[in-house]
């Protein structure tokens, strides 16, 4: 090892170290195992095939020193690491940047020692010179809350229809829409598509045109989606579908990860389509594989979406959402850059031309916001005096979840004793500025 891949020495042999190239293959072998399923035969080849990726393939965001590890020096062993993945998001239309960070473990025989702990002061530093105004990340319940993360955006979930849900065509119906492998020339079709999708989520990830092409070439075939483009007989194209063919069929289920439609088609047009051609390589994915019977699809593209609208009784079970760690490490300059959206949401309701300030309790810290005429003219850090000052109070780091839409204001009163609004002019800002709305992120992986 160099001195330039050092970072810190955390005593009693372990250093904290930058990773390199050279160091792909005891990386992608280390989290091939300490991710694997407790009850796995080998090592998990999906997390091996990503980090390969990650650190070997031209990514879009990230470069092969975005890794950290700890190695024992007494072994030579790598017994901890995790990654920061660099991506853009927005936020009703305004983007920020985001650290997210990914593949974290730690050796089970190395835990309790506050490994990934110096690992986050590292990246959450990276992410900070970087500009970014959030890091996510999505793990286990409960652990990341000790690095000030809330749980605070919908993870997740879908809709699943069986074998007696796919719709028949009558004896003289013929197919309306095929389908084929995407390509690189499809990007523009796909963005399409999925920017009209990204409009529909209050948090969305931006995707260019590198980030697709990265999906469709750049990632190796077992973590990659199958894309396919949705045509008319005509080959007119109309929309595409990202299926997880890779991972194989789940619960034994065939798992969508994206279905969008360019501007002007109808969903309730197409959809019985997809639903068939779901059967079809199910099916036929299931005929190559011994003891994997299909028995169904799993629309996983969120908890709202307009497909789950559209055709309801042909998709009828709810696959609950999980949830995203969200962490702002600064609330003023995050709601200062989301001013021009609270803005707009004062103007369409009954407080357009809101005067005064809102002043925001987590009982240790605190922010205001100050408005003028509907316009926001600060956010500043402010400190409550006493538990009861404010003019709405947050325990902890709840408020997130309000401001990330994931939770109305009034659902957590209801969870948190501690949580309500001290004035009538709390209980009518929060609402307004700050209404329940659903996200898909699709990130950067």
């Amino acid at each position: 090892m160099t001195e330039k891949n050092i970072i810190r020495d955390l005593g009693d042999g372990l250093i904290l170290r930058r990773a390199a190239i050279k160091d792909v293959d005891e990386l992608a072998a280390f989290n091939s195992n300490v991710h694997k399923d407790d009850d796995a035969e080998g090592p998990d080849e999906f997390i091996a095939a990503w980090v390969h990726d990650l650190m070997t393939k031209p990514h879009p965001t990230l470069k092969e020193d975005d890794f950290t590890f700890v190695v024992d020096t007494k072994n030579g062993k790598i017994v901890s690491s995790l990654n920061l993945i660099p991506q853009t998001w927005s936020y009703a239309g305004i983007e920020f940047g985001v650290g997210r960070p990914e593949l974290v473990g730690t050796d089970p025989g190395y835990r309790r020692r506050g490994l990934i702990r110096a690992q986050f002061e590292v990246i959450h530093q990276w992410s900070a010179e970087r500009g970014h105004k959030m890091q996510a990340i999505t793990g286990i319940p409960y652990y990341y809350r000790q690095f000030e993360y809330e749980m605070g955006l919908t993870l997740g979930g879908g809709r699943i229809g069986y074998l007696p849900h796919i719709p028949k065509l009558k004896d003289d119906e013929v197919e309306k829409y095929k389908f084929r492998p995407a390509t690189c020339e499809d990007i523009p079709l796909i963005m399409q598509a999925y920017e009209k999708a990204a409009r529909r989520s209050l948090i969305a990830c931006l995707r260019d045109a590198a980030i697709w092409q990265y999906e469709l070439t750049g990632k190796s075939e077992k973590i990659r989606a199958n894309y396919q483009v949705i045509e008319t007989l005509e080959k007119e194209p109309v929309g595409f579908l990202a299926l997880a063919l890779a991972s194989g069929l789940w619960k034994p289920v065939l798992r969508v990860w994206g279905y969008e439609l360019i501007p002007g088609i109808s969903w309730l047009d197409v959809t019985p389509s997809v639903i068939r051609y779901l059967e079809k390589i199910g099916q036929e994915y299931a005929k190559k594989k011994e003891k994997v019977e299909f028995q169904g699809y799993n629309f996983n593209l969120g908890a709202e979406h307009t497909v789950y609208d559209v055709l309801p009784e042909r998709m009828p079970r709810v696959a609950e959402p999980y949830a995203w760690y969200v962490r702002v490490p600064d609330l003023p300059d995050f709601l200062s850059h989301i001013g021009p959206v609270l803005e707009r949401r004062l103007a369409d309701s009954p407080l357009v031309g809101h005067t005064g300030d809102l002043k925001l309790s987590f009982f240790r810290s605190g922010v205001k916001l100050s408005f003028e005429g509907g316009k926001l003219k600060g956010v500043e850090a402010w400190m409550p005096e006493s538990a009861e000052d404010g003019d709405v109070l947050f325990p902890d780091l709840t408020f997130l979840r309000v401001m990330l839409g994931y939770t109305s204001f009034a659902e957590l009163e209801k969870m948190f004793a501690d949580c309500h609004a001290r004035n009538d002019h709390g209980r009518a800002l929060m609402p307004v500025l700050f209404p329940k709305q659903a996200s898909n992120v699709w990130c950067v992986g």
